[in-house]
This record gives structure tokens, C-alpha cells and sequence, in this order.
């Protein structure tokens, strides 16, 4: 594995003036963790840094940090390690510090890798909507046999199903720090749609409309029409007898 070459300063000087005299120097204040050793505080060009970072790798690049003692000590000492930290200026974008960890090639590190989804779910194509729950992994590995990306097929999956860590097909020499059961992506059902009630109601108080504006319902005690060529109906004979 080639690793990424970069050299770095000591600085004698330690605190947030040494860090402000780095910067204005157009350097970058560091600090070199790890290995049971001593924090060593180092400066370097941010430029150098960037450029000599993997593209796809990125954070999970491996170095190999020239350190030189400084005051003009050009005697330096090879230390491979890796990014665990960077700060960011909010508004510039630049790099205002870095931590590096002290790695052993035969030791296992840890780190997160990015999630790939490969296919087109089945589901989807049904109508399904694909829900990525996990975009990135935690993986235990060593440093040279860290992986760019963890790739699972999710072609096969159909509505209501889902992949787990436990389908991952890690490279070997690497293992996920998930639980098994966690899930990285599923196929869900479309929502629904909602009915609009209220021109169901309007209808429905259209229906009824006519019978309201029609001819009234008989009262209570209304004698009945007479059918007809029939009798006159009994409370017409009860009328005449009165007269």
C-alpha cells in the first residue's frame, strides 16, 4: 500500500500563541496522538495536506509524516498515522487544525467507510419508495486493508423488506462494529393519499336538496287523497253531517 507523504515541524512551543504564529506563518498547528507516546505538537502545509490525501479515501488516508525536529533540524523521523480530527473555519472553508493517531500497520483501526446501495429494488420498480436508514459503516480493519467503500445489492428487494449488517460481504480482513441486526436499507410502500371529505359532504347535501325544496310531507292527521273514480275519503262525510 502506498501511503501519502507529507512533512510536518516540530513545534517547541506549545498553547493558542504557538497555533496563532503557525497560521500566520501560512502554516497549519497540529498534534500527533496515539501508541502510548507523548502528544507531540507539529505544524505543516495545509496545502501539502490536501493534495497528498487519497481522493476517495479522504480522512481514512494513510500517512507517512516526515517529522523534523525544527530550528532547522533536517534529520526526520517517519511516523505512520492518520486523521482523527480536522477544524474547519466556518467561513473561509480552510483548515485551521489537524490530529493525527499514531497507527501500527498490524494492528486493527477503526473507522467509518461510505454505503453504497447497487441494483434497482424490485420493490421500486412496483411502486415502493427506497428508505437508506445508514450512509456509512464502522468497520474495524487494518490500515492497509481499510476498504474505499462497502457496496450491498439491494436489487432483490421488494416492498416491506430490507438488507441488515448481517448481508454485508465485507473484504477480508475487515469487520463491521454495528449490530447484525441494524438495518441499512429498506423498501417501504407509498403513502396514501388522503380523500377529500368535504365535496363528499357537498354532494351529499345536494342529494337531499330537492326533497326539501318539493312539495311538503302530509301532516299529522291529514286525511289521504282519494284514489281515483273511489269513495270520498271520511273526514269529507264528517264535514257534510256538521252542515
Amino acid at each position: 500500500m502506498d501511503f501519502a507523504k507529507v512533512n510536518a515541524e516540530v513545534r517547541r512551543e506549545t498553547g493558542k500563541g504557538s497555533a496563532r504564529r503557525a497560521r500566520a506563518a501560512g502554516k497549519v498547528p497540529a498534534v500527533l496522538y496515539g501508541r502510548q507516546e507523548q502528544p507531540l505538537s507539529l505544524s505543516l502545509d495545509p496545502l501539502a495536506l490536501v493534495r497528498s490525501m487519497d481522493k476517495e479515501r479522504r480522512r481514512n488516508t494513510v500517512f507517512s509524516l516526515a517529522v523534523a525536529g525544527g530550528d532547522g533540524d533536517v534529520n526526520a523521523a517517519s511516523v505512520t498515522a492518520m486523521i482523527r480530527d480536522v477544524q474547519i473555519d466556518p467561513l473561509k472553508r480552510t483548515i485551521v487544525h489537524v490530529d493525527f493517531l499514531r497507527v501500527d500497520l498490524n494492528e486493527e483501526v477503526r473507522v467509518t467507510v461510505p454505503l453504497h446501495l447497487k441494483g434497482t429494488p424490485v420493490g421500486v420498480v412496483n411502486g415502493g419508495n427506497l428508505h437508506q436508514s445508514i450512509h456509512e459503516v464502522a468497520v474495524a480493519a487494518k490500515p492497509a486493508a481499510i476498504p474505499v467503500k462497502v457496496e450491498i445489492d439491494v436489487s432483490h428487494l421488494n416492498i416491506g423488506t430490507a438488507v441488515h449488517v448481517s448481508d454485508l460481504k465485507l473484504p477480508e480482513g475487515v469487520r463491521a462494529l454495528l449490530d447484525p441486526k441494524t438495518g441499512l436499507a429498506s423498501v417501504v410502500a407509498p403513502r396514501a393519499e388522503k380523500v377529500e371529505e368535504a365535496p363528499v359532504a357537498a354532494a351529499a347535501e345536494g342529494a337531499a336538496a330537492p326533497g326539501a325544496e318539493g312539495a311538503a310531507a302530509p301532516a299529522a292527521g291529514a286525511a289521504a287523497p282519494a284514489a281515483a273514480g273511489g269513495k270520498a275519503a271520511p273526514a269529507a262525510k264528517d264535514d257534510k253531517k256538521k252542515s
